[in-house]
C-alpha cells in the first residue's frame, strides 16, 4: 500500500499517520504546514493545483482526503470542489489507484440546525444549512457517489460528527475565551456564569441537546479498516460514538464526579442521533469512546508548554 493522506497537519491526519506508520508507505500533501515525520514523504502545493495533486498521486494505490476548510468562502471550492475533482481525476487515470476514502461530515445531513424525529442513518437525503462549510460537505459527498456511478471507481465514505482529542471535550463546554469550537455558550446566557461551571445545553424544545461526537482515535480506527475491506466497496458509513452526548448526562457526571455546577442555556438547535448500525455491522468497527470516557479523560489531560491550545470559534 502507498497512500496518500490530504490534511496531514491535521487533528485526523496526523493521527492516522502515526497509527498507519511503519505499516505502508505514507505520503502527504502539504500546503501551509509541513509534516515533520520519520519515513512520511512531502509533496508540496495547494490541492486546487492539478500540476501538484499529478505528484501527489503518482504511484499511489490508496487515497484518505482529509483537507478541508470551515466557513471560508474564499478557500472552501477550491479545496472541497477542485480539490476533490483533481484527485479524484487521479485516481480514476492512474494504473496503480485501488481505493479512496473520503472523511465527510454530519453537516451534509443538516447537523442539529433540522428537526430529525428519527436516527440519522445513511440514506437520509442531503441537507446543507446555511453557509459555506455544509454545502461543500454535501458537494464532496455527491461528488464521489457520481464517480461510483461513472467510472466504477473504488472509493468509500465515512461520515464523521465533531471530532475530539485529548481536553477538546473540556474546552468545548467553556464559557470563556477558551472556548473551542460552538455555539458560543456565554451569548447564549444573561447574567453571571459561576466558576468552572458547565452547559446544560437545551434543545430548541427546551429539553437538554443531544449532539453526536466522535474522538479522534476511533475515527482513525474506522480509516484503518476501510482502507480494504470489501464491504467498504462503495458505501458511506457514519462514524461516531454510540449514543449522541446528552448535555444532562454531562452536568450529572460532572457534578458527581468533580462538583462543577452548570448552567441552562437555552439553544436553537435540534437533538439528532447518528446511526453507526451499518459500519458496527459491515465493517465489524465498535466506538470505544461513550460519554463518561470522553469526559474523563479530557479531564485528566495536561498540556505541557510544548502543547499549548490552539483556541478558535467558530465551530
Amino acid at each position: 500500500m502507498r497512500l496518500l493522506v490530504t490534511g496531514a497537519t491535521g487533528k485526523v491526519g496526523r493521527a492516522l499517520v502515526d497509527r498507519l506508520q511503519g505499516t505502508c508507505e505514507i505520503r502527504a500533501l502539504c500546503h501551509n504546514r509541513s509534516l515533520d515525520v520519520d519515513g512520511v514523504e512531502s509533496v508540496f502545493g495547494s490541492i486546487a493545483d492539478r500540476d501538484a495533486v499529478r505528484r501527489a498521486m503518482a504511484g499511489v494505490t490508496h487515497v484518505v482526503h482529509l483537507a478541508t476548510c470551515k466557513e471560508t468562502p474564499d478557500e472552501i471550492m477550491d479545496v472541497a470542489v477542485k480539490g476533490l475533482f483533481w484527485l479524484l481525476e487521479e485516481a480514476r487515470e492512474s494504473p496503480t489507484f485501488e481505493r479512496f476514502v473520503l472523511i465527510g461530515g454530519d453537516a451534509a445531513v443538516g447537523h442539529f440546525v433540522y428537526k430529525h424525529p428519527v436516527p440519522v442513518t445513511e440514506s437520509q437525503r442531503h441537507t446543507a444549512y446555511e453557509g459555506c462549510y455544509a454545502l461543500s460537505k454535501v458537494l464532496e459527498e455527491v461528488m464521489l457517489e457520481q464517480y461510483q456511478i461513472a467510472y466504477g471507481l473504488n472509493s468509500t465514505c465515512l461520515r464523521a460528527p465533531w471530532i475530539m482529542d485529548r481536553d477538546d471535550f473540556r474546552y468545548s463546554l467553556s464559557f470563556g475565551t477558551d472556548q473551542f469550537g460552538g455555539p458560543p455558550w456565554r451569548e447564549l446566557v444573561d447574567g453571571d456564569v459561576p466558576d468552572g461551571a458547565v452547559p446544560l445545553a437545551l434543545d430548541a424544545d427546551g429539553r437538554p441537546l443531544k449532539r453526536n461526537f466522535v474522538h479522534v482515535s476511533d475515527l482513525v480506527e474506522a480509516i484503518a479498516i476501510a482502507l480494504d475491506h470489501p464491504a467498504a466497496l462503495g458505501q458511506t458509513f457514519n462514524i461516531c460514538m454510540d449514543e449522541p452526548v446528552d448535555y444532562q448526562h454531562v452536568v450529572d457526571h460532572l457534578a458527581s464526579t468533580r462538583g462543577l455546577p452548570a448552567v441552562k442555556v437555552p439553544t436553537p438547535h435540534h437533538s439528532t442521533w447518528l446511526d453507526n448500525a451499518k459500519a458496527k455491522l459491515l465493517l465489524d468497527w465498535k466506538p470505544k469512546y461513550d460519554t463518561e470516557l470522553l469526559i474523563d479523560e479530557a479531564w485528566a489531560y495536561q498540556r505541557s508548554p510544548e502543547d499549548p491550545r490552539i483556541v478558535w470559534y467558530p465551530g
